[in-house]
């Protein structure tokens, strides 16, 4: 399960890629380590229509059978507490430049980044997101709703995740195609997007460290 990821691109990059039509973020820094519960950019459909570049908070509102904790990551699509948050205006793309995959080592878990190449180029996670309101943060600073909350959809893991974590993969878009398809299309259709990358995509760009330890150059 994927609870940490990085976008260290700006968010100029995320504008172009996707087209979207309105920056509702303001100085956006670069984010080399995004853990669940924090705040993290997407582009979603807004609710007046418009495609935007948005700040919300990780992790989506839980089943009540399961405790109420946040759900970072979403595997199975077809249960009715998430069908209603698969419909298009629900729907968003969730920048990352490279995401982690704890290793089951000994005697600590490695922390294993991947991403496409050693310049960890711009790409998205399949999400979602939803208004919501309610506590979130932590005990010591408990920060009152309304909230707008995201989560990510993930699938069968490849061969290079699946060396490091066989369970799951982030289900992760690659083309302006897909990208537009998550946005736009009917949810039967843009849900034939959760499925693994093909192997031999991927590559381990770093180990060891809770922040993806990005090479120095243009954030762009």
């Amino acid at each position: 399960m994927c609870n940490l990821y990085s976008m260290t691109k700006n968010q100029a990059a995320i504008l172009e890629l996707t087209r979207a039509l309105r920056d509702s973020t303001g100085n956006l820094p670069s984010l080399p380590g995004i853990f669940p519960d924090q705040m993290a950019p997407v582009v979603r459909n807004a609710p007046d229509g418009a495609r935007e570049l948005a700040t919300l908070r990780w992790g989506m509102p839980c089943p009540p059978a399961y405790g109420g904790q946040p759900v970072t990551n979403i595997r199975n699509t077809k249960s009715p507490h998430w069908r209603a948050w698969l419909k298009q205006a629900n729907r968003c793309l969730v920048p990352f430049t490279s995401f982690c995959e704890y290793e089951d080592t000994k005697p600590r878990k490695t922390p294993t980044w991947f991403a496409f190449d050693e310049s960890r180029p711009l790409a998205f996670f399949a999400g979602i997101w939803t208004g919501w309101h309610g506590v979130r943060g932590t005990k010591a600073n408990p920060i009152e709703g309304p909230h707008e909350l995201f989560g990510f959809l993930t699938t069968d893991a490849n061969a290079e995740v699946g060396a490091v974590h066989p369970k799951a993969m982030p289900a992760i878009l690659t083309t302006s195609e897909e990208w537009e398809a998550w946005l736009t299309a009917p949810a039967e259709e843009a849900l034939r997007l959760q499925r693994p990358l093909l192997d031999n995509t991927l590559m381990v760009v770093g180990r060891g460290l809770r922040e993806d330890p990005v090479p120095q150059g243009p954030s762009g």
